[in-house]
């Protein structure tokens, strides 16, 4: 059995550990804590990580991350990447600049994205239809970033597992060089 490292990461209320937890096989370890941040009504926060597992047909287990959404916690985001064969950034479209968001995080894992596969999750797309998946892929693009983008419900296991699945596609077509 092997086993790979997955990371989840995006701004407070993206749904890291919504995801997390939509797909985990066991129920997963947080580090919420209450929240301090008057600027965003969530009521709790993750300040450590999120970790929950998943196993594949093949026997293989996936162990999933999720970062703290805060850039005060960015140490930890660079602790959590290591080893982690992909990276999954969600977004939340609702949130007042939902692109600026994403360079954050474009930003914040600069250096690992020249290697590591990555999928964007974009969530409350239907109720906030801009900026579109268009505008997304157009900021990927100035960071010279060509990722998928996918509208998504974290909280349904059917749309977690899409990310998942597109991340380990790009995983195993980087292995056989496609």
């Amino acid at each position: 059995m092997t086993e790979y490292k997955i990371l989840f990461t995006g701004p407070m209320g993206a749904g890291k550990t919504t995801a997390i937890g939509a797909v985990s096989e066991t129920p997963p370890v947080i580090t919420d804590v209450a929240n301090t941040d008057p600027g965003h009504g969530k009521p709790r926060t993750t300040v450590g990580l999120d970790f929950g597992q998943l196993t594949l047909a093949t026997g293989d287990r996936v162990r999933l991350f999720g970062t703290p959404g805060q850039v005060r916690f960015d140490f930890l985001w660079q602790i959590l990447v290591r080893n982690a064969l992909g990276l999954i950034v969600l977004c939340d479209n609702s949130r007042p600049d939902p692109l600026a968001d994403l360079r954050v995080y474009l930003e914040g894992f600069a250096a690992e994205l020249k290697e590591l596969p990555c999928v964007i999750g974009v969530g409350r797309l239907p109720g906030h239809p801009a900026p579109g998946l268009e505008d997304y892929a157009d900021e990927l693009a100035r960071h010279d970033l060509v990722l998928p983008v996918l509208d998504v419900d974290v909280r349904r296991r059917a749309d977690v597992t899409l990310l998942i699945d597109t991340l380990l596609a790009q995983i195993e077509a980087s292995l056989y060089g496609e």
